[in-house]
């Protein structure tokens, strides 16, 4: 597994009693998960799934490795991850997260305001959380007028400040 991966999804808990997991995807397509050759969990073991349900925000699968709900449980929290490459290139105006972490932002005028830690949605839409400041940037094309993933940076429009 590359270095660049991306978490799909956590195992949520058991489902039943022969072993199936409920699995809280991060898919824009919680089916999806079907489709990868390649699943591995946090410590790169690799998973083979088999989605047997769509249900409201998760998927219940079978991991080939898993036959009981003991083992089902002992599952719970653990991450699922792809290789980057794996995943289709984002449309026009869309971002994976995993991209835009660690890209530089400035301001307009060059500044450097650090870099992108984390984005989060708190329910409002997503914010970027910059590294070695306070700054919460609402990911806008206001606030972010230029991303450029190649590039490495973003061009960010700080809120204004009073004090």
């Amino acid at each position: 597994m590359s270095e660049r991966r991306v978490c799909i999804g956590v195992i949520a808990g058991a489902h039943g009693v022969r072993g199936a997991v409920r699995i809280k995807t991060f898919t824009e397509n919680p089916a999806a998960l079907s489709e990868f050759v390649k699943i591995v969990d946090e410590f790169d073991n690799p998973l083979a799934l088999q989605v047997t349900q769509v249900r409201q925000g998760f998927i219940l699968a079978r991991i080939d490795s898993v036959t009981d709900r003991h083992a089902a449980a002992a599952m719970r929290g653990n991450k699922l991850y792809v290789d980057r490459a794996a995943l289709p290139e984002p449309e026009v105006e869309e971002f994976y997260h995993t991209d835009l972490i660690g890209l530089v932002c400035e301001t307009p005028s060059g500044e450097d305001l650090g870099r992108v830690k984390a984005i989060h949605d708190f329910g409002a839409g997503d914010v970027i959380e910059i590294s070695g400041s306070k700054m919460i940037i609402p990911f806008t094309s206001t606030a972010v007028p230029e991303i450029d993933v190649a590039g490495g940076r973003l061009v960010v429009i700080p809120p204004e400040t009073s004090e």
